[in-house]
């Protein structure tokens, strides 16, 4: 059973914006750490983080890679949690996954450690067109 479900993704054109949704009835970002990971379509394996949130906890984090222009939050007592993505780059593209990991992880600054997290949603997909 899908414990996290993804949505939003889309083919846009660079300098575009999107915003990302992570459902989850199973989890909540008051409790768990809730993160947005990226990897090249069919290469999970190779996925990064792009932010994070522990909102239990009062923290969010970012990957360097996108502070200025991603924005992650929750709403629905943190059983929904969204990725803002602006100004968009071709660089963007990628299957993009939210994981949700213990607030332990988030809590201690550890949130870029994808082998923390022990549940992954299928993804959604961006694509961005220069």
């Amino acid at each position: 059973q899908v414990q996290l479900v993804e949505s939003g993704g889309d083919s846009v054109e660079a300098g575009g914006s999107l915003r990302l949704s992570c459902e989850t009835s199973h989890y909540s970002a008051d409790t768990h750490c809730l993160a947005w990971y990226r990897h090249p379509p069919e290469k999970p394996a190779e996925r990064k983080g792009v932010a994070a949130i522990y909102s239990g906890g009062g923290v969010t984090y970012y990957a360097d890679s996108v502070k200025g222009r991603v924005s992650i939050s929750q709403e629905n007592a943190g059983h929904t949690v969204f990725l803002q993505l602006n100004n968009l780059t071709p660089e963007d593209s990628a299957v993009y996954a939210c994981g949700a990991a213990l607030s332990e992880w988030c809590r201690d600054g550890y949130w870029d450690m994808w082998y923390k997290y022990f549940d992954w949603g299928p993804g959604t997909r961006v694509t961005v067109s220069a």
